[in-house]
């Protein structure tokens, strides 16, 4: 005799979401991933971002067919009593299955071997400059290579962060390792923790890192409220220092992505030797150890400081470029206070995403970060896979008058410059952080 299902409401599912006390629905079925949070490979932020509610296409973007068969252990016996789906969630579920059905998931291409093979040539180049070579212009030029290396090195890193890029699970964690903590300097368990949170929360002001870069840079005057990093858990105080560096942030935007890559080491030592559980922790130490001797022996091999600085100056400012592209895809779209909705997955991943516009052969360029909006509806299709699917994304949008923000490199550098500035120019006003009046506000605000 089939017993009876046990109901909750969405209301009830609301009251589970915190630490200790964690609930979902995925299809209308209820999981208690309480204790599961701090195994989950994708990290505990995720499950606390959207915890309480239904995250189905969440866990469709994310998850393979496979995973679907570990569900069963977390379910708690009940089901979601006015659980619903959209019709926009309909057609996404739709194309996910379509997508896989197609081995569009499984199908790689060539492209982490290329850029291996283009990771080997920059370095043996650089290396070979420094050591070979008595010239200052092939020293500077050997810097601008080894920060090329570093580009390439973070897209790879990317990509097997989102998805297996090498035949086994072991030889993919040994390629993160590599291509993140040995020849970058960054550590990939970092990377994956902010990432995730990023791509769950795309584009909340206290859910989401990658728009939390207080004291310098703001995207919005709400964050002259001082509001409080529910990723980092604390509060990004809006003070007069932080005034001083924002108002003039249209300017210092470029000099600054120049030296980006400084905060990202030292998140990583910060992340590493912290008590927050850390996967592969020895691993990941080794790999910034590795390092943080080959990098500093190769640049004590050039003849003065002079050289020694360009060099270290060029590498840096050339990576810079990668650090510009992250911003330009979420700093000009639409931002919201609050955490992520289970229930307008699509809505919220389409509006506060911005596609660069650019031919085929300038893919290798931007890594894959030029489809943006198609990278964050199917974060695990490989990188070469997304041009195919941009028509497909772009008809869904079009059914479900979705956003499909597009914009040519140039043109995205110039939205982003326009908020930056807008943000700046309220910072300016002393008594008054905030648009003096609706016209003002018209005309500056963005997004």
């Amino acid at each position: 005799m089939t017993q009876p299902k046990n109901y909750i409401t969405s209301e009830d599912l609301k009251s589970h979401n915190k630490p200790g006390d964690l609930w979902i629905s995925i299809q209308g079925k209820v999981y208690d991933v309480s204790d599961w949070a701090k195994h989950h490979p994708g990290g505990a932020s995720p499950l606390l971002s959207l915890s309480g509610q239904d995250v189905t296409d969440s866990f469709v973007a994310y998850h393979p067919g496979t995973a679907w068969q570990y569900l069963d252990k977390f379910f708690n016996g009940f089901y979601l009593e006015d659980y619903t789906v959209s019709e926009v969630s309909k057609d996404y579920r739709r194309l996910v299955s379509e997508f896989s059905k197609m081995g569009l998931f499984e199908k790689k291409g060539h492209v982490a071997l290329m850029t291996f093979c283009f990771i080997a040539v920059l370095f043996v180049a650089s290396v070979w400059g420094v050591l070979c070579s008595n010239s200052v212009w092939v020293h500077l030029i050997s810097g601008g290579l080894m920060g090329s290396l570093w580009i390439q090195s973070g897209w790879l890193g990317h990509d097997s962060g989102h998805y297996q890029i090498m035949p086994t699970r072991k030889l993919n964690r040994f390629v993160q390792i590599l291509t993140g903590n040995c020849l970058a300097g960054i550590s990939i368990a970092w990377w994956k923790w902010n990432h995730n949170a990023h791509h769950i929360s795309c584009n909340s002001l206290d859910f989401d890192p990658d728009l939390q870069h207080m004291p310098f840079f703001v995207v919005s005057s709400k964050f002259f409220n001082s509001i409080t990093s529910c990723f980092y858990d604390r509060k990004l105080n809006f003070d007069g220092f932080a005034r001083s560096l924002v108002s003039y942030q249209h300017l210092t935007f470029y000099p600054v992505m120049c030296f980006a890559r400084i905060n990202l080491f030292a998140q990583s030592f910060i992340l590493l030797l912290s008590k927050r559980t850390v996967p592969y922790r020895v691993h990941e130490i080794m790999g910034l150890v590795v390092f943080w001797i080959w990098y500093p022996l190769l640049v004590l091999c050039l003849p003065n400081w002079g050289e020694k600085i360009m060099f270290i100056v060029a590498s840096f400012s050339v990576t810079g470029i990668q650090h510009v592209q992250f911003c330009l895809n979420h700093f000009s779209s639409n931002i919201y206070l609050g955490p992520p909705s289970g229930n307008d997955w699509c809505e919220k991943q389409t509006r506060g995403t911005l596609n660069i516009a650019c031919p085929s052969w300038m893919d290798w360029f931007h890594g894959g970060l030029q489809f943006q909006i198609e990278h964050h509806l199917f974060p695990r299709l490989p990188r070469y896979q997304l041009r195919k699917v941009s028509p497909f994304v772009m008809e869904l949008c079009k059914k479900h008058n979705l956003s499909y923000n597009i914009a040519p490199f140039w043109e995205a550098n110039v939205l982003t410059l326009r908020t930056l500035r807008s943000a700046a120019l309220q910072a300016r006003d002393l008594t008054n952080p905030v648009p003096k009046n609706l016209v003002w506000e018209a005309v500056n605000t963005h997004g």
